[in-house]
């Protein structure tokens, strides 16, 4: 079965010639103009991954991310502007799993979604084989195979990229992690990412588990070096 592709962009040129790519390359793609109707058509018709722009009349791309991030962890990239790096900075921040600046290589946007969607059947086939890949550290319960996370038997809602950058972390603690292997895990070793975006997912991470506890602190950032999931 084909997957679905949400595509969201006020300009018709985008939607027309991107729509065409993605259906060159064997996707079902839903096209829509604005963010109010994306957030109606995606909610009654769920889609594999969506790709957003961030300015569009009537609702944006920032708060269509903040609704569907209520309901849904599917994989999300935005479409910013060259100038727009505050936006690119807090999309990521809010949830958002890859950015692209536009004007884009539309062979590269499909590099991207491919590579998002890999990972998102890769961390749940790699959980079907064994229940040894759940990951248990102290409170932290992560199972791959159902893209589950509890703290303290409370869940936490994670994307595909959260999702990879804690399970590498926490696979094992005390080690650090540099930028470089966590974008490596998080996006494979043929996306480039900058250093910021994996900042910016370690930020919401830790928001998202101290938002079930306060006192969350197992994240470590080691300046200059990468991070580590605390040793219990």
């Amino acid at each position: 079965m084909a997957q679905t592709i949400a595509l969201v962009d006020d300009d018709q040129n985008i939607l027309t010639s991107v729509q065409m790519s993605l259906e060159a390359e064997g996707f079902d793609v839903r096209t829509y103009a604005d963010g109010e109707e994306a957030l109606l058509g995606i909610s009654q018709r769920p889609v594999d991954l969506a790709v957003l722009d961030i300015k569009m009349p009537r609702m944006d791309g920032m708060e269509l991310l903040s609704k569907l991030r209520k309901k849904t962890a599917m994989p999300v990239i935005f479409l910013t502007s060259k100038d727009d790096e505050v936006d690119e900075v807090l999309g990521l921040r809010m949830g958002a799993d890859d950015y692209i600046t536009k004007p884009f290589s539309q062979r590269l946007l499909i590099e991207r979604i491919r590579a998002l969607l890999r990972r998102q059947e890769l961390a749940q086939d790699t959980g079907e084989q064994s229940k040894e890949n759940v990951i248990v550290r102290g409170e932290l319960v992560l199972d791959p195979r159902r893209h589950m996370c509890t703290w303290k038997g409370d869940p936490v809602n994670l994307t595909v990229t959260e999702f990879l950058i804690l399970k590498a972390l926490s696979q094992r603690p005390g080690h650090v992690k540099s930028r470089d292997q966590l974008m490596d895990a998080a996006y494979g070793e043929s996306i480039y990412v900058d250093d910021r975006t994996i900042d910016s997912h370690i930020k919401r991470l830790r928001k998202k588990f101290k938002v079930v506890d306060d006192d969350f602190q197992e994240i470590e950032t080691l300046y200059g070096v990468g991070y580590r999931y605390r040793e219990g």
